[in-house]
């Protein structure tokens, strides 16, 4: 039975985009055996969350999400930027204390890493919460409750970033290994991964 007085943290997978710099759909594209977006999802740790939803665009993501047993939204305007993606699936998790944001293109992100972002929220509910290394703010990102509302007003290709400058005394980071920050928005940049570059 869930305890009652634990708080809500839902988390939100955002596997939306048009991935305009990649050239084609990056979620697909495959690292060391495993597309993308089944990396992104194999690094939640879903006894953490009361919820995690996946926001996309594709009908495969939408069935692996299912695979997962986790929830989607289909987004049919990926073109309105990330603004629109973090606007739906923060508005299906409205109820949650808080929603801890995922990017899909991390393919070296660690479950126990998102795993000491969620304890050092439940730990600091106040605070946006973000995963860092040497100071440098990546993903993924807690924000709570009191902040839903400025994250849903975003508009285009604005994120959460636009929120954190505003309240950087709210900002609690985590430090995790570079690697597990380092993002593939071209396909240079996956080629260099899969060469250990």
């Amino acid at each position: 039975m869930e305890n009652l007085n634990q708080p809500k943290l839902g988390c939100l997978v955002m596997a939306a985009g048009n991935a305009a710099r990649f050239g084609e759909n990056k979620l697909a594209a495959v690292y060391e055996g495993k597309t993308l977006i089944r990396r992104a999802l194999e690094a939640v740790p879903k006894e953490c969350f009361s919820e995690v939803v996946v926001v996309t665009q594709y009908k495969k993501v939408e069935a692996l999400a299912e695979e997962f047993g986790f929830s989607w939204v289909h987004n049919a305007h990926p073109d309105w930027g990330i603004s629109h993606t973090i606007r739906l699936g923060t508005q299906q998790m409205y109820g949650c204390d808080a929603i801890l944001y995922m990017v899909s293109d991390q393919p070296l992100l660690e479950p126990e890493s998102v795993s000491r972002v969620v304890q050092t929220w439940v730990e600091n509910p106040t605070c946006i919460v973000g995963a860092s290394h040497n100071g440098r703010r990546g993903n993924p990102c807690i924000f709570p409750r009191d902040f839903f509302d400025e994250l849903m007003n975003l508009r285009e290709d604005h994120g959460g970033n636009t929120v954190i400058r505003r309240y950087p005394e709210r900002l609690k980071l985590v430090e995790i290994s570079k690697q597990e920050l380092t993002d593939v928005d071209t396909p240079q940049a996956l080629q260099e991964l899969q060469q250990g570059g």
